[in-house]
């Protein structure tokens, strides 16, 4: 029996493939694209001297052409991440193919089986289930792989195209739903997309609609901004210690843009408003059939990105070895004001503006995501599970499922109270979580227990939600740990299955 009667040349490469190759490859245009982002630092110096110095005629076409220049080099920058985009994702499903493919030969040693340098299984007599199931194993691997190859291709091909800046281009408003922006960015080429985001990174960087992996190119033409306004708030005297801190978590999240031998990770918004916020994606949501966005709770902030951030990519991580035959994405979601003192945290108010955001944000997933929709899962830790909550109660949150982590309370006493589909609501807390001691002074519930402090704990029996597992000495923030059942429970319900 043959797994790839038409591909057996696919399935001998497929075996000869090295992704670490591909990813590293990817690297290199990334380090490409920090190399242009230096010139593109000096013209912009060279710029700011010259206009201190130089006027006149003259000087006017010299200050042109240098900003014709800085603009290339800029142009180049992007299609540098664009390159790197397509690879890492190229090379991210390689691995998966490779996992699948993997799976087989270890289930064909496991039942006596041999597969030749062909994709042929060959088996003897009692052995036909076995077989079947290498055969689709096999199979899996090669869909998986040719389905890389014919998007890394088209991907990359685009690269080729060369085009002049488009007309000026007149924005929807800033109340267009994402799916109407999604149509107008569409208008575009490739090409002229990018010389948009080149010319207006500031104008796409938040704008839900616009694809994750251009927002992502925008945002990143922003960083070095986002220093100069920490240098200039610095030399203010604006608040020393906060600057510290924002410049702490960019520098951070700078080198975890850069990270090599990690899922490649996709800046979708970033702010220095208050203590600062960011949302960034573990791989390509739009291109992703699972997609998990974490909500963090109290004291999440720029400089805290890292700790959440690995929480996030441990799910991702987990779910795309559990499930290998199709993409995984895992998405932080600090596009709040998150609480920063226990008498913030004691109010729901930063929750109800976090939870309109949450819904526009998950809207904007479903309208930018590639082909039919993905399996969507919000999860909210901590005083986040509020936010989740009350987006949830809110209606028109956009999701498949919904998992309360250590929460303080969601809101609501029942899942009957959430305009959500109840039997798609999960939770979880250790018993040494001391989130369950966040007693409400005021009620006491009709069976006798007290509520927390924003209500019924959705891990009782009585809310009505799916209740999992945790391990007993988790605490607050031991859900995430590897080899516990939290992860595992996560990375599941992630990929639409049950723990």
């Amino acid at each position: 029996m043959n797994a790839a009667d038409a591909s057996a040349v696919t399935y001998a490469r497929l075996r000869a493939t090295d992704p670490d190759r591909w990813l590293a490859t990817a690297l290199t245009w990334r380090r490409w694209a920090a190399l242009a982002g230096a010139l593109c630092t000096e013209f912009g110096d060279l710029l700011n001297r010259l206009r201190g110095s130089w006027s006149g005629a003259a000087a006017e076409a010299a200050l042109a052409t240098l900003g014709a220049l800085r603009r290339r080099a800029a142009y180049f920058r992007v299609v540098c991440w664009r390159a790197d985009q397509a690879l890492s994702e190229f090379g991210a499903a390689l691995r998966r193919a490779r996992a699948l493919l993997d799976r087989a030969g270890a289930t064909a040693r496991g039942h006596g089986l041999k597969i030749d340098d062909y994709g042929t299984v060959h088996g003897h007599p009692g052995t036909d289930e076995a077989v079947r199931a290498v055969t689709g194993a096999l199979s899996s691997a090669l869909a998986v792989a040719a389905e890389a190859d014919r998007t890394a291709a088209t991907r990359l091909t685009a690269l080729a195209e060369l085009a002049s800046p488009p007309a000026p281009a007149t924005f929807p408003p800033c109340t267009a739903p994402p799916d109407e922006v999604r149509r107008w960015w569409e208008q575009f080429s490739p090409a002229e997309r990018t010389w948009l985001l080149v010319a207006s990174p500031a104008a796409f960087a938040g704008a839900d609609g616009i694809p994750i992996a251009d927002r992502d190119i925008a945002n990143r033409l922003l960083l070095d901004d986002a220093r100069l306004e920490l240098d200039r708030m610095r030399t203010a005297g604006a608040g020393p210690g906060r600057v510290r801190d924002l410049r702490d978590g960019l520098d951070r999240l700078t080198a975890r843009l850069a990270e090599e031998g990690a899922p490649r990770a996709y800046l979708i918004d970033l702010g220095l408003d208050g203590e600062g916020r960011a949302v960034v994606a573990l791989g390509d949501p739009d291109r992703s059939a699972h997609v998990l966005t974490h909500v963090p709770g109290m004291t999440s902030d720029l400089k805290s990105l890292g700790g959440e951030l690995t929480r996030a990519e441990r799910v991702a991580v987990r779910a795309g070895e559990l499930g290998p035959a199709e993409p995984a994405s895992a998405v932080l979601w600090l596009g709040y004001d998150a609480p920063d003192f226990v008498h913030e945290a004691a109010s729901d108010r930063q929750a109800r503006d976090g939870a309109a955001e949450l819904i526009r944000f998950q809207e904007a997933l479903r309208a930018t995501h590639e082909g039919g929709p993905a399996h969507q899962t919000v999860l909210g830790h901590s005083y986040g599970s509020l936010v989740v909550g009350e987006a949830a109660a809110a209606g028109g949150l956009r999701a498949d499922r919904v998992v309360f982590v250590g929460s303080p309370g969601v809101g609501v006493d029942s899942v009957s109270e959430l305009r959500f589909p109840a039997d798609r609501v999960w939770s979880t807390t250790s018993p040494t979580d001391p989130i369950q001691f966040a007693v409400a002074p005021r009620d006491v519930l009709p069976d006798g227990r007290k509520h927390l402090w924003f209500g019924r704990n959705p891990s009782e029996p009585g809310f009505g939600a799916h209740v999992f597992a945790s391990q007993f000495d988790a605490g607050h923030l031991g859900y995430w740990d590897r080899g516990g059942p939290a992860l595992d429970a996560l990375a599941r319900i992630t990929l639409g299955g049950a723990p």
